[in-house]
């Protein structure tokens, strides 16, 4: 007899139990990747963001050989030097220097590496503790569901970069405290995705029958629901990491993340503020580098929303 399992099928958003024949699954699921990835492609402004975040990563991952400087390293003879474009500029230092003499071009790569860093560790966090609590919420139904989603509502009601702030002030400031003030405040966002789709998913028929043939709650959750929930966790995880970025950037400008002189983009902003009038690079070149990088991640996000969703697609 053959071995019924559970396949998305991405194309009607209908989920039904194919026969597990591997031959028959590549055959299923090649037009469909062909599908979602030629609706990105259609997104210019996706593939836009998607190539500038290649970039970033590249400055990121190369900072210690791409940066002609280091990041902390003072040339006390070239306090606030202008970009190389405009007059007393120079090409040892492309986009000037700070008010302590560090080279900008320098401290904005460096500062890719922490962005991404800290992105991927809120989203790494908030994504493992969001999907297990809402398929804990999901499954469980009842008095669980009800506390886990009391529990995000109340932290809901907070304003996001209010909350962060107050935990950090319990913790300390930090660049690592701010990690985690930023995880808390975006998790709500991903138990709700989750539960939501895990809600539908467990009114399939093919939920029914798995459970018959004597699945257990933890396989039924996590072999045959989840993976059915990852469209729109793949959506929000791209677009909460802009939102994690922008979060730790705010942090950092209030003091109460990334502490100097570490080159967070947040934190240079922070020392640039009083300089906006005499050296408008201190404070534009950061601010362009967040804009940049947070705009990229939601085109990003909005192309793969595009992409996965079929009812777009149709």
């Amino acid at each position: 007899m053959p071995v019924v399992t559970a396949l998305p099928v991405a194309g009607s958003g209908v989920n039904e139990a194919v026969t597990a024949d591997p031959a028959l699954a590549t055959l299923l699921e090649a037009p469909r990747r062909r599908r979602r990835a030629s609706g990105f492609v259609r997104s210019r402004g996706a593939v836009a963001g998607l190539a500038v975040l290649l970039v970033v990563a590249v400055l990121a991952v190369f900072a210690d050989v791409l940066a002609p400087h280091p990041p902390v390293a003072q040339f006390r003879e070239h306090f606030l030097t202008p970009p190389v474009w405009q007059a007393g500029g120079m090409w040892r230092f492309p986009l000037g220097t700070d008010d302590l003499g560090r080279d900008m071009l320098s401290r904005l790569i460096h500062g890719a590496r922490l962005s991404l860093l800290t992105g991927l560790v809120v989203v790494t966090l908030s994504l493992a503790i969001g999907t297990a609590l809402g398929l804990l919420a999901a499954s469980a139904a009842g008095a669980v569901d009800a506390a886990v989603m009391r529990l995000m509502d109340i932290v809901l009601a907070f304003p996001s970069l209010l909350l962060a702030i107050v935990i950090v002030a319990i913790l300390g400031p930090g660049l690592l405290n701010a990690m985690l003030a930023v995880a808390v405040v975006t998790l709500p966002n991903y138990t709700r995705v989750v539960r939501a789709a895990a809600l539908g998913e467990l009114r399939r028929d093919y939920v029914a029958a798995t459970r018959g043939a004597g699945a257990g709650p933890v396989r039924l959750a996590l072999r045959t629901v989840l993976p059915n929930c990852l469209a729109p966790l793949i959506v929000q995880a791209s677009l909460g990491f802009s939102g994690a970025i922008l979060e730790a950037a705010s942090l950092g400008f209030l003091g109460l993340g990334a502490q100097p002189p570490t080159p967070e983009w947040g934190t240079m902003l922070a020392g640039a503020l009083q300089y906006y009038q005499r050296a408008w690079w201190v404070l534009a070149f950061p601010g362009l580098a967040i804009l940049a990088t947070v705009l990229s991640f939601n085109l990003v996000g909005d192309g793969l929303r595009d992409a996965l969703d079929p009812r777009l697609q149709r």
